[in-house]
């Protein structure tokens, strides 16, 4: 996946505004503690990134790859 790949993703699972807002503020426990954006900066990758918050966020496994993403191969 990438980044441009994961906005989109965050767009498409929790619209523009709120998911802007939860990568700047929700804290991921599966990216060392880290919100999506500070992860992203500490270059984790954005699949990593995506996975953690559809973990935490309770997204159903059939869109942990993206709304309207391809699964990777």
């Amino acid at each position: 996946m990438r980044l441009s790949e994961f906005w989109i993703a965050m767009t498409d699972e929790f619209g523009s505004s709120y998911g802007r807002t939860l990568a700047q503020d929700f804290v991921l426990t599966d990216v060392g503690g880290r919100t999506a954006e500070e992860a992203i900066a500490a270059g984790v990758p954005p699949r990593e990134i995506w996975i953690a918050v559809c973990r935490a966020c309770d997204v159903p496994e059939s869109r942990w790859y993206g709304v309207g993403q391809l699964r990777d191969r």
